[in-house]
């Protein structure tokens, strides 16, 4: 019988990156072969900042996602999922059949949110697949439901501020603030393609009887959440962080050894310098760029807290970004550079862990609510 080998394809986005890579790696200690199959860019990125050996039964599969020098917050969603869904699935259709060819057969396809058409390229090389869900369990029950039954309550009720929702299966009632923003009228336009993609994505798992939802998640955090969908079978398989910071079973897995950016190199010292429980780190993920007034209404705050701080600000990376480097600078710079410490990106395990740290400022992304 030949080994056991997972294709797992995944969003090239950093809050995708992380924790597929993790469960590869755990699917790997159970004795599977994994390809690991994100976009081009995302892949050289990588390559960069690889910091370590790639563990024995990781390969790499990269395809074109029509945007090989990168997506920027100016391109339009909307074309960018059309041009990955085109370009990936022929791309991964050659990838699975070429395994064969090579004796090394692909036993399951294993896939991220957003890529619902790679269920699709399974079924036409008959590969059984399961999706990946990287969000939390009561995310996926409020999306399965919004589209079967609730999206006309969801949009007529919204407004009324003592507004409640119940949703079956989930012990808790949700309110407007809990629901993701795009479900709701007066969306920005350049959100709602996020809905269309969810709705596809909930129609591919359809077409599977009893699909399987791989969460990362666990059950005595979700145990409700996990059961809310009779027609799906949900397991969790989280937290999807590395082993060092989850029972210690590998000490050496530290990291998520799939950074998109480059981090700095010396902000472990700068940590290092500070008394214990004093330093406020400010991180709000690889994706959110909040406006300047925003920027500098948190400078203003970290410096009236006079506390040392370590802040993540992530580089325009495209020099015809709508905004030039100058315009962005905060007024008080000078001043921050005094009290704190500004990066461009950095191992947010190793902060979190850092003795120093007093204070995590986040978005409440679900990774970075995990490695907390």
């Amino acid at each position: 019988m030949s080994r056991r080998h997972v294709l797992l394809v995944t969003f090239p986005a950093q809050g995708h990156i992380n924790p597929s890579l993790q469960f590869a790696k755990r699917l790997i200690d159970m004795g599977i072969e994994v390809t690991f199959a994100t976009s081009l860019y995302a892949r050289r990125r990588m390559e960069k900042t690889a910091a370590r050996d790639l563990p024995k039964g990781l390969s790499f599969a990269a395809f074109s996602d029509g945007y090989d020098d990168g997506f920027t917050m100016s391109d339009d969603p909307r074309k960018y999922m059309t041009e990955i869904r085109s370009r990936g699935a022929k791309t991964l259709k050659d990838t699975a059949l070429s395994a064969a060819e090579q004796g090394r057969p692909v036993t399951c396809l294993i896939y991220t949110l957003l890529l619902p058409w790679a269920s699709e390229v399974a079924r036409e090389v008959n590969i059984p697949s399961a999706l990946l869900w990287i969000q939390p369990a009561t995310v996926l029950d409020i999306y399965y439901y919004y589209f079967n039954g609730y999206a006309d309550e969801i949009i007529a009720s919204s407004n009324d501020p003592s507004w409640k929702l119940q949703l079956p299966g989930l012990p808790i009632l949700l309110s407007k603030r809990d629901l993701p923003s795009f479900m709701l009228p007066n969306c920005s336009e350049r959100y709602s393609f996020a809905l269309t993609t969810f709705k596809e994505q909930l129609e591919a798992l359809d077409v599977e009887t009893k699909p399987k939802v791989l969460v990362n998640t666990f059950d005595s955090l979700e145990s409700n959440a996990l059961k809310a969908i009779d027609k799906y079978e949900l397991i969790g398989v989280g937290p999807l962080i590395p082993s060092a910071f989850l029972g210690g079973k590998d000490p050496s897995d530290t990291s998520f050894g799939g950074d998109l950016f480059q981090k700095s190199d010396d902000y472990i010292e700068w940590l290092n310098s500070k008394p214990e429980s004093s330093v406020v780190y400010v991180s709000f993920g690889s994706l959110l760029r909040l406006p300047k007034a925003q920027m500098e209404e948190i400078a203003k705050g970290l410096l009236d807290s006079s506390r040392p701080f370590l802040w993540v600000i992530r580089d325009n990376e495209k020099a015809n970004e709508e905004k030039k480097e100058d315009d962005e600078r905060l007024s008080c710079m000078e001043e921050l550079e005094k009290v704190g410490r500004i990066v461009p990106w950095c191992s947010q395990l190793e902060v979190l862990t850092h003795p120093s740290l007093g204070c995590f400022v986040t978005h409440c992304g679900w990774n970075s609510t995990l490695e907390s």
